[in-house]
């Protein structure tokens, strides 16, 4: 069963979309879009990840849409990991309509300068309410702060963290072996899960199926399929390659697969950690 467990919906009205080389980006986005996407290309559910509008207001509205849109399986949804009574706002959230598919929440992480921000106690309570609640915590964050993030999994053992987009390493020869330093104590993390995905986008307009692969390979041989999900980070892929040619390129940077490794890292691996209901 083929998975996307990392895509957008947004309006054109985001205010990162203002930044210049951004304007192929900037319209609506919506889940008509998507379908006809999901299905040229075979896939069976999705899940909604949070796309940098930091509004409670748009995690109502995914989850709402969601409810009505039997495609997408799961929300990740926007939380602020300082919120001052984080318990009450999941509880609040899982409440509302749709409430039943919040399957995560995230933050802006790469956007805080500090790259030991994981660290802070009160940011350290939003993440251990969200494990308590039975919740995913999606990290988007920069390779420096690789660290704290592994700091956090191992102090917060009862809360399973997906790292997206493998932490965004520089898709270049020497960035693979910095990359593969920093990420290895995640790997020691039972409770971390990597997605592949948001990598074409790193590489660049240049970017070839050779150039990744040796980062899905690595990625492989330290957390293993069960702990690998393919994402296509649409639209933001579209930068540099249509939705097709994404999941195309994931595909084949894949190394040599086992039949029950593919269909783990196809989709069984997005089932289990997002606890996802999907219709056969």
């Amino acid at each position: 069963m083929r998975i996307d467990a990392h895509h957008h919906l947004w309006t054109a009205d985001y205010a990162w979309l203002a930044e210049p080389g951004l304007e192929p980006l900037r319209r609506d986005y919506t889940a008509a879009d998507l379908t006809a996407h999901l299905d040229a290309n075979g896939v069976r559910a999705t899940v909604l990840v949070e796309a940098g509008r930091c509004e409670l207001a748009e995690t109502y509205e995914f989850l709402a849409l969601a409810a009505a849109e039997p495609r997408i399986a799961g929300v990740v949804g926007w939380v602020s990991f300082v919120d001052p009574d984080p318990s009450a706002t999941l509880a609040a959230l899982r409440a509302a309509p749709g409430g039943d598919r919040l399957v995560g929440i995230r933050d802006q992480v790469q956007g805080q300068l500090d790259p030991d921000y994981l660290d802070r106690p009160d940011v350290r309570a939003c993440l251990a309410a969200a494990g308590r609640a039975g919740l995913v915590v999606d990290l988007v964050v920069r390779e420096d702060q690789l660290p704290a993030c592994a700091r956090a999994a191992r102090d917060l053992t009862g809360t399973v963290f997906v790292l997206d987009h493998l932490g965004k390493p520089r898709i270049t020869p020497d960035g693979l072996a910095a990359w593969r330093a920093a990420v290895a104590p995640l790997a020691e993390c039972a409770n971390v899960v990597v997605k592949l995905s948001g990598l074409l986008t790193e590489a660049g307009p240049d970017w070839t199926v050779e150039r990744i692969a040796p980062f899905a390979a690595t990625a492989l041989e330290l957390f293993g399929a069960e702990r690998v999900m393919l994402g296509s980070d649409w639209p933001v892929c579209e930068l540099v390659a249509s939705y097709a040619q994404t999941v195309t390129a994931l595909a084949a940077a894949l190394p040599p697969l086992s039949a029950p490794e593919h269909a783990a890292v196809s989709g069984g691996t997005a089932i289990s950690t997002y606890r996802l209901e999907v219709p056969r």
